[in-house]
């Protein structure tokens, strides 16, 4: 059995369009090929895990406007690679991050994008795109997670009916 105090918690947002394409972003100061991802990000001691993803949605994002449609069951694990244990501030001894993610349904307009938003711009450029298209923009390290995540949420690809 995994210890779970061992994994940093985390929160990650699939952002979905009405034609059931995703929201991508491309890490800042993150050289490609595999700098695109989803918006996360850690939760803060006693917060509610939606409540974090609507948090990290908006600071990462500028987003606001958008419904919450489903969330994944368990937590979804994964390790830090060796080369990251050297931040220790960053990873403050976690052996890696857990994470509940969320998936929303995106109701505004483009223009509430906005990636500077927050002091820490976690995002130089966005995108829509293929839920699919998410396990080959991520970090090698993150790509199980990743495929766990496009898994669970493969069901709400689709478009919106009006």
């Amino acid at each position: 059995m995994t210890d779970l105090t061992l994994y940093r918690p985390n929160v990650g947002v699939v952002l979905f369009h009405a034609d059931g394409r995703v929201w991508f972003g491309r890490r800042a100061n993150t050289p490609g090929p595999h700098n695109w991802q989803f918006p996360q990000g850690g939760v803060d001691d006693g917060e509610d895990l939606e409540a974090a993803a609507r948090r990290e949605l908006e600071e990462e994002t500028g987003v606001k406007s958008a419904d919450l449609i489903g969330r994944t069951d368990d937590w979804v694990l994964y390790d830090f690679p060796p080369e990251a244990m050297n931040n220790a501030k960053a990873w403050r001894g976690f052996v890696g991050q857990r994470q509940m993610w969320f998936a929303f349904r995106f109701t505004g307009e483009e223009a509430e994008v906005d990636l500077e938003q927050h002091d820490d711009i976690e995002f130089d450029a966005w995108r829509w795109g293929d839920l699919a298209e998410a396990v080959d923009l991520i970090v090698p390290f993150k790509r199980a997670a990743y495929e766990r995540v496009v898994e669970a949420f493969a069901p709400l690809a689709g478009p919106t009916s009006k």
